[in-house]
């Protein structure tokens, strides 16, 4: 995939960096404390992807005459974004859930019915319903967007639709050997507008964010970590971390449960870095993946953390360079030193840092819409 360059956004950069600091010296003077130097700088970040969002050009949209049904999953960080879309790109996007998608099929005649991911929602009963709905002459879909940790699901739900796409690259040869004579590679994005710039409140301001389950590998990781994060101002939030060995010392970081949309967009701005760890594709472990099929596609994080205008560190996974430049608009690490490294150096180097941030911000919104990839969906079909 062609990257777009932002380089003309930056020219200047180091100037306006130097007047701001210049400026918050000078304010120091009259007004000290931590909490007015981080007011100052979270109001300069923001203003920089203000920036940003300013000189991206708009877009032409070629819509489709089509009538779409569409079955959200029930995921709001993808599915608001996806009827987004196909209400930009279609005639017609009626939205429908698993038990009223038969009903509204016969009501409506659309010319496609779009199932996302048909998982956790979708017993064999409503499958049986995409049955009926393709004997009514009407084309069915399925988007599968988390592949590959449920193959043993998805496998044999696929076997109903008339194409599937998949967001995983390594699943594509699945499918296609289990039968399915239509099936595409459709990588995720952000929707912009959740996973968008904002000013937050110090209750969200930290220099390190990780949003996410203790899968085996996360809490490993930050086990590793904890000596380094002690002086830190950490925030790890999401389930099971009481998994960690040095659950003692990162305690007072830790917040247990799930963390809503609209406040991980908060926590994700809010952050100086935030941390991206995929999980494994091991069978077993909180995976039904008994055809192990490995993970080389990125999760949505990586597209939603980016399109809050954040540095982000990821690990790596095969296909992040065709979507992302590593030191460029992302930064990545390969084991617990690395990443401890590049915490160290960006908490360090703010202009660095900024700039990757809004770089990232620039990539997400020029290349990685759910405008885009609606638009090779519904040109696949």
């Amino acid at each position: 995939m062609m990257h777009v360059s932002a380089e003309h956004i930056f020219i200047g950069t180091q100037e306006i960096h130097k007047d701001r600091m210049n400026d918050l010296n000078n304010e120091q003077d009259v007004r000290s404390g931590e909490g007015y130097r981080a007011g100052y700088n979270e109001g300069y970040r923001f203003g920089g992807c203000q920036a940003v969002l300013a000189r991206i050009p708009g877009c032409s949209v070629y819509r489709r005459h089509l009538r779409v049904l569409y079955v959200p999953q029930g995921f709001e960080a993808i599915d608001g974004g996806v009827a987004d879309a196909l209400r930009a790109l279609t005639d017609e996007c009626i939205v429908a859930s698993p038990d009223t998608m038969l009903q509204e099929a016969a009501s409506h005649r659309p010319d496609l019915v779009l199932v996302m991911n048909a998982l956790h929602v979708f017993p064999e009963t409503h499958a049986e319903q995409i049955v009926q709905i393709r004997q009514m002459g009407i084309r069915t879909a399925v988007w599968f967007v988390d592949d590959p940790y449920f193959t043993e699901d998805t496998v044999r739900l696929s076997q109903y639709y008339d194409t599937v796409f998949t967001h995983e690259l390594e699943c594509v040869s699945l499918y296609r050997e289990a039968g399915c004579r239509s099936v595409h590679y459709l990588p995720l994005a952000a929707d912009g507008n959740l996973f968008r710039p904002l000013q937050v409140s110090r209750e969200y301001q930290y220099d390190v964010c990780f949003i996410g389950n203790a899968f085996w590998n996360r809490a490993e990781l930050f086990d590793r970590l904890a000596p380094f994060l002690q002086d830190k101002k950490v925030v790890i939030a999401g389930g099971h971390w009481d998994r960690l060995k040095s659950h003692e010392q990162l305690a007072p970081f830790v917040r247990n449960g799930w963390i809503p949309v609209e406040e991980t967009v908060s926590f994700y701005n809010g952050a100086k870095i935030v941390v991206n760890i995929h999980r494994p594709t091991d069978a077993g472990y909180d995976n039904r993946n008994s055809h192990n099929v490995p993970g080389s596609s990125i999760n949505p994080r990586t597209y939603e953390i980016s399109g809050c205008g954040t540095l982000q560190i990821t690990d790596i996974r095969q296909d992040l360079t065709s979507y992302y430049r590593p030191g460029y608009d992302i930064e990545t690490f390969k084991d617990a030193e690395e990443l401890q490294s590049k915490i160290a150096y960006y908490l360090a180097h703010e202009e660095e840092r900024l700039s990757i941030a809004w770089r990232s911000l620039w990539t997400t919104r020029q290349l990685h819409t759910f405008t885009d990839r609606i638009g090779r969906l519904l040109s696949s079909i």
